[in-house]
């Protein structure tokens, strides 16, 4: 990097600030923080949610993967999470819009306390929260890697950076910084993208690179699935994914409950699924050619894309391309921060303590931002141990872990907003996700914590989901433990009346106003 491309870095920096700045005046509660105030326009929220789905794993592991595998890190990856985002525009989407429009909830899990009772909210959160530190650990330091790959600077020192940008804007701004902070990200790594696609095919001969370079490349490279990414694996991911990016993991699920409606929550899911069928093979198709332009010095080849962007780029979009790698981790880092403070604020601290359950307008955001920083102080220390034994790898994280640990977290969440499972409470949710983090140990290490060798990645990742679905269906015509007041909360969620007054308002009494004003979820 020169001048130029520093001058760009630095100018992105200011603006992000800036942005997160302006956004602090249309913060004034809790509801504004984490929901915006269900104000957000359907088409902001689609391109938000989009966007908080990438970070630099992209850029490294998953650069990785199209390095050593090709056209297998876009069909077992991205294909089918707009699959999953396609589903869920209509399965997903509007209930969890109404949550905040009907049920006048701020964080995501709120509604559990109802659903089910405190316990199942305490767990889940919990768990979602400790899996959620561990998971943007994993992003900040698969930024600092690039980072140091084109400035020199340690691993430590670009964490702290990216790191204390990300808390200025996020912490002041809410959930407002965080969307038009993804909308400029979105147009800066658009710009990005396409020039980084146009100097891949100058250097291999032009336009018609895109269907001459194949017989160039490594065998096997333009095969849909290839070394552990199966067809197993596929669907495996599919499954899991139509979970995660449909809410289950929180800040997805914020997006749709931030638009006006649920008919807006539809449109922004079918945006961010067409979005995430078209826009990773532009990104992919250098990483796809990279066998041909750089040799990969990491094992992993997670360093493949940023040598072969310092190959390839003048200086000044060299800045611009990497501006896109910070884009995508500040996106996803900065909205996994207010999901888990709505979590937090919402969530765990009222069921530990009766002074949070009496917070306050003023001391409500004024909690949500500190817990803010919390997680992101504590996400970045979490960071520095990414090549310790116990992490191995950012690609090991992002996949085994996260996509692993997701399932028996998600599934009482995101299958309690349907009718379809009414009967399956407390005992059925617990169990479930009890028994599948137990499922996702047995499955991937020995009782003395070493690593199980032998497993296969797909069952890896799908047995704690597959197991935590069935017990949760099973148990629940077991030991059915639907009652009135539930049927009446979930005829609100699935309620296709979204006018004023909608919902099941005469079987289900008019909900309680705390101090602040704001309107609480029913103590049921």
């Amino acid at each position: 990097m020169n001048s130029l491309d520093w001058a760009v870095l630095i100018g992105y920096f200011g603006v992000m600030v800036a942005i997160g700045v302006w956004s602090h005046k249309r913060v004034d509660d809790v509801a504004d923080f984490f929901t915006a105030g269900g104000k957000m326009p359907w088409w902001l929220s689609g391109i938000s949610h989009h966007m908080s789905g990438y970070s630099a794993v992209m850029f490294t592991g998953y650069a990785g993967i199209a390095y050593r595998y090709g056209v297998t890190s876009f069909v077992t990856w991205s294909f089918p999470i707009a699959v999953g985002i396609g589903i869920g525009a209509k399965l997903f989407a509007p209930r969890l819009n109404r949550l905040r429009s009907k049920l006048h909830v701020a964080s995501p899990l709120e509604y559990l306390k109802n659903r089910y009772n405190v316990s199942t909210q305490l767990a889940l959160a919990l768990s979602g929260m400790l899996l959620k530190i561990v998971d943007v650990g994993a992003k900040w330091a698969a930024i600092a890697t690039l980072l140091s790959v084109f400035t020199g600077v340690t691993l430590t020192q670009g964490i702290f950076i990216t790191g204390c940008i990300t808390a200025v804007y996020c912490t002041v701004g809410g959930l407002w910084a965080d969307a038009l902070t993804e909308l400029g990200q979105f147009v800066i790594q658009l710009c990005a993208g396409v020039a980084m696609l146009i100097a891949t095919m100058g250097k291999l001969g032009g336009f018609s690179a895109l269907w001459t370079v194949w017989d160039k490349l490594p065998s096997g490279h333009a095969d849909p699935t290839a070394g552990p990414y199966t067809v197993t694996f596929l669907l495996a991911f599919l499954f899991i994914k139509t979970f995660e990016y449909n809410g289950g993991m929180w800040n997805q699920a914020q997006r749709y409950m931030a638009t006006d409606s649920a008919r807006s929550a539809t449109r922004s899911a079918r945006l961010s699924a067409a979005l995430w069928l078209v826009w990773p093979v532009v990104l992919f198709f250098p990483m796809w050619c990279a066998p041909l332009l750089v040799q990969a010095k990491k094992p992993d080849a997670s360093d493949s894309y940023a040598l072969m962007t310092e190959s390839l780029l003048p200086h000044g979009l060299l800045g611009l391309v990497i501006v896109g790698f910070f884009s995508h981790t500040m996106a996803m880092c900065s909205s996994d921060a207010n999901a888990i403070s709505a979590v937090f604020t919402r969530d765990i601290a009222p069921a530990l303590s009766k002074r949070a359950r009496g917070w306050d307008s003023r001391v409500g955001l004024l909690a949500a931002r500190l817990s803010t920083l919390v997680f992101l102080g504590l996400s970045m220390s979490i960071a520095t141990q990414v090549n310790s034994p116990a992490f191995k790898d950012i690609i090991t994280v992002v996949i085994k872990w996260v996509a692993g640990l997701m399932g028996p977290i998600a599934i009482p969440f995101m299958l309690g907003m349907l009718r379809t499972f009414r009967r399956s409470g407390p005992t059925a949710a617990l169990t479930s996700w009890a028994v599948g983090l137990v499922a996702f140990f047995l499955v991937n290490y020995n009782l003395d914590g070493s690593d199980r060798t032998g497993v296969a990645l797909q069952y890896q990742v799908s047995v704690p989901l597959a197991i935590s679905l069935v017990l949760y269906i099973v148990i629940g015509l077991v030991r059915p433990e639907d009652t009135p007041e539930r049927d009446a909360l979930l005829d609100r969620i699935n309620s296709d009346d979204d006018g004023p007054g909608a919902g099941s308002a005469a079987a289900v009494p008019a909900q309680p106003r705390g101090q602040a004003g704001e309107p609480k979820a029913l103590e049921l």
